[in-house]
């Protein structure tokens, strides 16, 4: 939905089951119309569209996409963002680090994206921006030398080039601007703002600067502006929280650079703060959120560094001695507290406060994937829940 002018609301429905497109336009077809009647009833309501390789691969068989696009008009449904993370299959089996597979460094990650920006230049509608939201690069325990390291960013620069190249050349036929938006995350390549600017200035700006002199006949200048303009960043606010990075400090980071926010994904992490008496209790009501599907990577700050340890179980098997942890688990955002744990919810307010003023992106996308895997008592029906974040956020901003 449209909050104002050019700031557009939705949900990711990496919410809903869809391995392929038949039970992912199921999916949408039984949740959406009810949830845009709660919470957009008369303006139209903006999908935060996800889908797998072969529900994507299958939108391109007969007349799947003629239909998808006539039931989005007749409901008053329009898609402007997509969550091109998960390739494959991302509920009811074990993803864990494979969510990032196939990676950057592979020719299936550059076809599958091409292949999103392709059907989100027939979906969107016209005179919109939109914009997909990727893997940062690769998961960063599969490399395990520096050299191996560096092979995979300069890949994946380069595969990245190529997909900028194809929405400059979609913009020049169209009119339509898309943008890649790159999504850090705890223990993917990028994890931070420090690492995304290291990223732009040693392979993509370097690399681009060849690429497209000798692609479009570009100059130094011409070619920065453009990977700027096409390649920007998906900002998690779980994961930046994570990060221990304050909402301001990276958006003027990204600013003095010239890098675009694509989009903004609202979601809360897990904060787990110790004091002594309540110990315990913390550890065992911490211990329910350790489940086997996703990876649930705990951040803590020591001395000005921040510590990742890769899964949550090794924080549950380790020593007890922390002051504050933060576990990448997308909980909901409406969640200030659960028991004697707390969430991340300070920076979404952070965040909105500071795009209130300041304005960082078009496109915020709620994303708290995990419904199915909560701790039994904060699961609800899930339609219900989706409306509660958005009536929440919309009441926040």
């Amino acid at each position: 939905m449209q909050l104002k002018e050019n700031l557009h609301l939705t949900y990711c429905t990496n919410i809903h089951p869809g391995q392929d497109w038949k039970s992912t336009f199921e999916s949408i077809k039984k949740h959406v119309p009810g949830i845009k009647q709660e919470v957009s009833k008369e303006q139209p309501f903006g999908l935060g569209l996800r889908l797998s390789n072969k529900a994507s691969e299958e939108l391109d068989l007969d007349n799947n996409m003629s239909d998808f696009k006539k039931w989005l008009d007749a409901n008053n449904l329009y898609v402007f963002t997509m969550n091109g993370f998960p390739y494959g299959n991302f509920h009811d089996e074990r993803v864990k680090d494979m969510v990032h597979a196939p990676d950057w460094t592979t020719d299936d990650r550059l076809r599958y994206t091409k292949q999103l920006f392709r059907q989100l230049s027939v979906l969107i509608p016209e005179g919109m921006n939109g914009g997909i939201s990727t893997s940062p690069i690769t998961y960063k325990y599969w490399h395990k030398t520096e050299s191996e390291t560096k092979n995979a960013f300069h890949v994946g620069a380069k595969n990245m080039l190529e997909v900028a190249k194809q929405l400059f050349e979609i913009e020049q036929a169209t009119g339509t601007y898309l943008h890649l938006d790159i999504e850090p995350e705890p223990d993917g390549l990028l994890e931070n703002s420090d690492e995304v600017l290291s990223f732009y200035s040693n392979y993509l700006l370097p690399l681009g600067a060849s690429y497209f002199k000798e692609e479009l006949g570009l100059d130094q200048q011409e070619s920065e502006e453009l990977i700027k303009k096409y390649i920007t960043v998906c900002y998690d606010v779980c994961h930046f929280s994570l990060a221990y990075e304050e909402p301001k400090d990276t958006f003027a980071k990204f600013k003095k650079e010239n890098i675009r926010v694509g989009k903004i994904q609202v979601s809360a992490a897990l904060k787990i703060l110790f004091g002594g008496d309540k110990d315990e209790v913390i550890w065992e009501q911490l211990s329910q959120f350790n489940e086997p599907t996703y990876l649930h990577q705990v951040t803590e700050k020591i001395d000005g560094e921040v510590k990742t340890y890769s899964d949550l179980p090794l924080i549950l098997e380790g020593e007890r001695k922390h002051t504050e942890l933060r576990a990448h688990y997308h909980v909901p955002i409406f969640l200030e507290k659960y028991g004697e744990l707390f969430s991340t919810q300070d920076h979404i307010l952070k965040t909105m406060e500071y795009i209130k003023s300041n304005p960082v992106s078009e496109h915020l996308e709620i994303e708290t994937y995990t419904w199915d895997v909560l701790p039994s008592d904060l699961k609800q029906d899930l339609s219900v829940s989706i409306i509660r974040e958005i009536e929440w956020f919309k009441s926040h901003m």
